[in-house]
């Protein structure tokens, strides 16, 4: 018997050992997280900020200086606004490679007009704005998914801190203790006395 009850305590201690290194790790990946969330943030803002990027006066941030993701997002979508204004409602892919003679877009190499220094196909320019455009925006959004990234990983590492804390406070409760209570004795059932 006392054998079955060094047994179940060493039991018992391992489980309150790897609870406890559990939680320590829960807790050190939780404070990680959050760290590296915030430097992300700080990152993201701190490049942007960098650029000097002013919301044109049809935006949805006019005159503000563009140094959040979600203020790079927006700016992106106005420049988007204004490249399709400047290639009359085309996106790149609607585009000819090249202009003919008239001044009309064509992708047939044939058609197009000839640069009398070059002599090769006259490209069509507001391609090549779409271009630009493109790349810009591209690290506008990119800038806006950033910081969306480090937000999530500064949530997670709340969570991960808060499950690490939880799991200490119940190991160190005790929760993972048995009741210490002795089994009791069997006693005989008393029999049932009949009235009668």
């Amino acid at each position: 018997m006392e054998a079955r009850v060094k047994g179940v305590a060493m039991k018992r201690k391992v489980f309150e050992y790897g609870g406890i290194a559990a939680s320590i790790v829960l807790i050190a990946f939780g404070a990680a997280s959050i760290g590296m969330g915030a430097w992300g943030v700080n990152e993201v803002r701190d490049n942007l900020a960098r650029e000097n990027i002013v919301g044109t006066p049809d935006s949805s941030i006019p005159g503000q200086k563009v140094d959040t993701g979600s203020e790079a997002r927006a700016f992106a979508a106005v420049m988007r606004k204004h490249a399709l204004e400047a290639s009359n409602g085309k996106t790149y892919a609607e585009m000819g490679r090249f202009l003919d003679p008239q001044g009309n877009e064509t992708s047939d190499e044939s058609k197009a007009a000839k640069d009398p220094k070059t002599g090769q196909p006259v490209p069509n320019r507001a391609r090549d704005l779409w271009v630009t455009e493109t790349a810009l925006t591209t690290a506008l959004n990119t800038a806006y998914m950033g910081e969306r990234t480090a937000v999530f990983g500064i949530v997670m590492g709340i969570a991960l801190l808060l499950t690490g804390i939880g799991f200490l406070v119940l190991t160190l409760g005790g929760a993972l203790r048995l009741a210490e209570a002795q089994t009791p004795e069997k006693v005989a059932p008393k029999p049932i006395a009949a009235n009668g």
